[in-house]
């Protein structure tokens, strides 16, 4: 679904610019906290260059935090085809009716029936093609798989980040808690206990959601026009406990992430008010879509033509979000996920 009732037809390539593979983050910074901070201010359409542990400088007492806890899983698989050639299966979406959604590698060459062991204890049977590269598999084990998927899986990093990484928790944010994302909302990875300690001294309150990072949050635009793009779905979960918190807001709503921002979207039965209780989104918030409920957000350097950049540009403006995009290039700030963050007022 496209979201808000004004929804702009335009062009994918307004949503392109040019990303040196330089700049691509290839680990994250230490401490988390010093990462650097470029401030977007609407109003005046100026920009501020701070570091994240500044950003008590930018929240009020009465504003609300609303953070994204779920909790990456080690839903990468690397296998065996019964040939003997290697095969990688990502796991996406659990299914009611106990299958998932994935993505397989070499994806031509795995087609429905395959099979795919995984060590000794796991196979993966290939069962169906969806739109958009999707596969529908199924997990054979004599093990419940919530036991066996820790120990064969691994947590799956980004296709564009090819160091090792040493400490797999800098790829969880220091919050996360519920596990079911197949990659990290990475504009928390910033935040430390510290930080958050710091922000709640302010008077900041803390909101926590869940919605498991999916297809949706990091597959790109393949439409020539933006609105022709579909989304799959990923699941949200607001506590009633959460709610009463957003809800009460004195001061500002401030999303972490675009995760955030679409779980809180999502959500929202009025001015600023959100409901409790989990179901699935595809909301697809584009320029001209009108905000209910976020009234700031923070967020990370997004690759070009991706959904992530155009909600970012329908929350700030495409002219001002590209022209601060410029100026990060020129910074030499850090992009994507182990990048540097951006806080948008």
């Amino acid at each position: 679904m496209v979201g808000g009732a004004r929804a702009i037809a335009m062009e994918a390539s307004l949503f392109d610019y040019e990303l040196p593979e330089s700049l691509i983050a290839q680990e994250p910074i230490e401490p988390r906290d010093h990462s650097r901070l470029m401030v977007l201010h609407r109003a005046t359409q100026t920009i501020d260059h701070r570091r994240f542990y500044e950003l008590p400088d930018y929240l009020q007492a009465g504003d609300t935090l609303v953070l994204n806890d779920t909790r990456v899983s080690a839903w990468r698989l690397l296998g065996r085809k019964p040939t003997g050639g290697q095969a990688e299966v990502l796991l996406l979406t659990p299914l009611a009716d106990g299958r998932w959604h994935a993505l397989v590698r070499p994806g031509r060459r795995l087609p429905d029936g395959s099979r795919v062991q995984v060590g000794d204890q796991l196979e993966v049977v290939i069962e169906g093609r969806l739109e958009g590269g999707l596969r529908l598999v199924r997990l054979h084990s004599d093990e419940p798989l919530e036991q066996l998927l820790p120990r064969v899986g691994q947590v799956p990093l980004p296709p564009y980040i090819h160091k090792r990484l040493t400490d797999p928790e800098r790829y969880q944010t220091v919050y996360a808690h519920v596990p079911g994302s197949a990659a990290a909302p990475t504009a928390g990875l910033h935040f430390t206990p510290a930080l958050l300690e710091r922000l709640k001294a302010h008077g900041v309150q803390i909101a926590y959601i869940t919605l498991h990072v999916s297809l949706d949050t990091f597959r790109p635009l393949k439409a020539e026009q933006v609105e022709e793009h579909k989304m799959h779905g990923e699941w949200y979960t607001i506590s009633p406990e959460a709610a009463a918190v957003i809800n009460a807001t004195r001061g500002r709503i401030v999303a972490v992430g675009t995760t955030c921002v679409r779980t809180l979207e999502s959500a929202a039965v009025g001015h600023r008010q959100v409901r409790s209780g989990s179901a699935e989104t595809r909301l697809y918030i584009t320029p001209g879509y009108e905000f209910k409920v976020v009234e700031a957000m923070i967020t990370n350097f997004h690759m070009p033509r991706t959904t992530m950049l155009v909600l970012v540009s329908a929350f700030a403006g495409r002219e001002f979000v590209l022209r601060a995009y410029e100026q990060a290039v020129r910074e030499r700030y850090r992009f994507l996920s182990f990048g540097d963050a951006m806080l948008i007022l």
